[in-house]
């Protein structure tokens, strides 16, 4: 009869474990000098990153000027139903990293990802004031658990 004694087992891996290795892939996917080309694929990494928070998160993903990743950042956290963003510190964080255009990103904790017309009008003051430096904004996505709503395909940038 054979003896286990030598037998290691692997690691086990928790859920945590798996959920923070798979943001940390979404990250490297969205920065790192990669075109974003693919919206589906971008709309994938950010709902990895942003579908579990318990709270409102709004971030930047900031892009050079042939729109490959430069870097995410989370700028504001917020509440169950809210964030409080400063455009200021919006336009800062462009700035800091050089991007020559940038997608707004927030989550809704509710799992809706339906712009309300508070996100709407945030859209359009943070648009004027990245428009005041010279950058673009190419989009707003909103992150829910079903999926991301961009507003730019709705039409709203």
């Amino acid at each position: 009869m054979k003896s286990n004694k030598w037998r290691t087992s692997a690691p086990r891996l928790s859920e945590n474990d798996i959920l923070l290795m798979a943001q940390q892939l979404a990250v490297s996917r969205l920065t790192k000098g990669r075109a974003l080309t693919d919206p589906r694929q971008v709309f994938n990494h950010l709902q990895t990153l942003l579908q579990h928070h318990e709270h409102e998160v709004f971030a930047l993903l900031l892009l050079d000027s042939k729109h490959r990743g430069i870097a995410f950042r989370e700028l504001f956290r917020g509440t169950l139903d809210g964030a409080s963003v400063c455009p200021r510190e919006v336009v800062k964080t462009a700035l800091e990293h050089n991007a020559a255009a940038v997608i707004l990103v927030h989550n809704h904790p509710s799992g809706d990802a339906e712009p309300s017309q508070a996100d709407r009008r945030l859209t359009a003051t943070l648009q004027t004031a990245l428009n005041l430096v010279g950058n673009r904004t190419l989009d707003h996505i909103i992150v829910g658990s079903e999926g991301c709503v961009s507003l730019a395909e709705l039409g709203a940038l």
